[in-house]
């Protein structure tokens, strides 16, 4: 029967996933809405192995909205990868979430950023997107699956709290270490992205 399990456990494919809130609605503050769209992974077939603490970050860009609340959550799925984005964007309608602009405050924000190290749908693809200049990412998003994360390494309110959960992760692009990845950014930024304490005021709006 143990057998039967880690057989079980290693056919499921291993996912990052990164939540974000700054808005709150009937559920309560972003804390509250953080911890209910966890709660809701299990239901649309994503098991959490490991959960982040939770961080306080400003709001991007700055002046856009009150302070997030992320985090990030180490699961463990057998849903392929697009199952799991569509999966995502259910738990988000659920939770109010709406997509009127690129980048706006948001009462719940779930993002796939890794799939089995997989690169989606091909290199070429991922790497237009990366390098997609700071005004076209604020006007354009995909219209198909893009993994990894193309902003990945642009967002330490992510990586952050990716270190928690999967600190020796790489980039299954540039083959960078979290701790890589961060050190890029100056000490001031880092600074920024701090443990979440209940009465922060982050995400009150």
């Amino acid at each position: 029967m143990v057998l039967q399990q880690q057989n079980a456990r290693e056919d499921l494919s291993k996912c990052l996933i990164a939540l974000g809130s700054n808005l709150s609605n009937e559920i309560g503050a972003s804390v509250k809405i953080v911890e209910a769209a966890i709660d809701d992974l299990s239901s649309i077939g994503l098991f959490p192995v490991e959960i982040s603490r939770f961080f306080r970050t400003p709001a991007f860009p700055a002046g856009a909205g009150p302070d997030f609340v992320n985090a990030v959550v180490y699961c463990e799925t057998a849903l392929g990868a697009e199952a799991v984005l569509e999966a995502l964007h259910k738990v988000e309608q659920r939770l109010g979430r709406t997509r009127d602009k690129r980048w706006e405050a948001r009462v719940i924000d779930l993002d796939l950023i890794d799939f089995a190290g997989q690169v989606l749908p091909d290199i070429a693809t991922f790497s237009q997107w990366r390098d997609l200049p700071i005004k076209l990412q604020m006007e354009r998003a995909p219209g198909r699956i893009i993994l990894p994360h193309p902003r990945i390494q642009d967002r330490l309110f992510v990586l952050i709290p990716l270190r928690d959960v999967a600190p020796d992760w790489r980039h299954p692009v540039s083959g960078a270490t979290l701790d890589q990845l961060i050190n890029a950014f100056g000490e001031k930024d880092v600074a920024q992205i701090v443990p979440y304490n209940d009465g922060d005021g982050a995400g009150a709006g």
